[in-house]
């Protein structure tokens, strides 16, 4: 297995070998930074832990410091744990570059969705609504209608679908196809769409 970190900037379209518009999420992967490494005799399991987007001095405490000087990197960001990642000619401080991915493969995608905020039954669930404006009932047009009996069970389940935050939940594409990457500029182009707005950090694994 290998993955990256990454940020979303946005959505372009390039041309294929056959003349086709295909269009693409670019992404700036990288370049991330190994923080640690876990194994198998002293933490259990197998994993690489990745950091990625540079952050000031100011804005980290002291456990925090402590760890990103003992892996002699800078203070970051984001830091994503990977496991079962290749291991092969990596070390605590190396970096992992965009060109760890070759144009053609499949990749899987995890990133936040857009955040809706506080949403009505009518949105977040598609309910229909209780009825019509009719007999006067104006106000009951997106209401939820009964959420349970009074006297049996007298509360409401767990999971009952009502009202509520709605998006900011982790999403993941499975097989999207790497279109092109770009290593001096640390861009990759994923084919279609992935959650989340411009500025989301993203993690893209294979």
């Amino acid at each position: 297995m290998k993955g990256i970190l990454g940020k979303k900037i946005g959505m372009a379209s390039v041309f294929d070998e056959n003349g086709l518009s295909v269009p693409c999420t670019v992404i700036e992967a990288g370049p991330c930074y190994v923080t640690n490494i876990r194994t198998k005799e002293k933490d259990g399991y197998n994993a690489v832990q990745l950091g990625y987007d540079e952050k000031p001095e100011r804005l980290v405490n002291k456990p925090e410091m402590g760890n990103f000087k003992k892996a002699n990197v800078k203070p970051l960001r984001l830091i994503k744990e990977f496991r079962d990642f290749d291991t092969d000619n990596i070390s605590v401080g190396s970096e992992i570059k965009v060109s760890l991915f070759l144009q053609g493969e499949k990749v899987d995608v995890t990133s936040k969705s857009k955040g809706k905020g506080f949403q009505g039954v009518v949105r977040r669930h598609h309910f229909s609504g209780v009825g019509g404006t009719s007999h006067g009932a104006s106000d009951r047009v997106r209401a939820p209608g009964s959420i349970g009996g009074s006297s049996y069970p007298s509360r409401v389940f767990k999971g009952m679908r009502m009202a509520g935050r709605m998006g900011f939940d982790n999403v993941t594409i499975k097989n999207l196809t790497v279109v092109k990457i770009i290593d001096e500029s640390n861009l990759i182009l994923i084919k279609g769409s992935i959650p989340g707005p411009k500025n989301t950090y993203v993690r893209i694994t294979k």
